[in-house]
């Protein structure tokens, strides 16, 4: 997955403003690095309450670049993301998520711990807990 990552800093490394009066002469190009990284393991992990990951992403690290670039900062953002997201939804369901840990199921308990029986593929939710993936559908167009 850092591929992704690497690919957005690679593209967008030579608009970096850095800071003359930090200590670090690279510190913006290695928190906007951190960012992407962060923004591409979230989307790995927790595709389903990640909403809106470029502007996430675009909103963590647009102060470490000029305002005449900010447009084209945004599309590479986008651009990446979709390939990425594109990825991981192509990705076989084999109980198991990109990094190798077994998938759990997205609801909680009474107890309020999270489930862990295995989820179905097409929806997140095991068998249990289907109803929850059927008020989510109809609560997603009311949002709309």
């Amino acid at each position: 997955m850092y591929r992704f990552s690497r690919a957005i800093y690679r593209e967008l490394a030579g608009e970096i403003v850095e800071n003359p009066h930090a200590e670090c002469r690279y510190a913006n190009h290695e928190r906007v690095l951190r960012a992407c990284e962060a923004a591409i393991e979230r989307l790995a992990t927790d595709r389903h309450y990640f909403a809106r990951p470029a502007r996430t992403l675009f909103c963590d690290i647009r102060a470490y670049f000029p305002l005449s670039s900010q447009p084209r900062v945004l599309k590479v953002i986008e651009r990446y993301l979709q390939f990425a997201d594109e990825f991981l939804a192509a990705q076989p369901r084999t109980g198991f998520d990109v990094y190798g840990n077994p998938l759990q199921c997205r609801a909680s308990t009474r107890k309020g711990t999270p489930c862990q029986r295995m989820p179905l593929a097409h929806n997140g939710y095991c068998p249990s807990h289907q109803h929850l993936a059927e008020t989510e559908e109809f609560s997603a167009p009311l949002a709309a």
